[in-house]
């Protein structure tokens, strides 16, 4: 019943939509400060 509602109604699928989101800005900020932090332990490193 509850993917029923998930996928089949109007405010499941925005609900869908923002929980994917969320995950995708997580991914990518992760993404950055990971980069940030290599970028700054060579400068420290050199």
């Amino acid at each position: 019943m509850a993917w029923e509602l998930l996928f089949g109604s109007d405010i499941g699928l925005m609900s869908l939509g923002v929980i994917v989101g969320v995950l995708v800005i997580g991914v990518v900020m992760g993404k950055m400060y990971s980069n940030k932090m290599n970028e700054e332990s060579r400068k420290l490193g050199k």
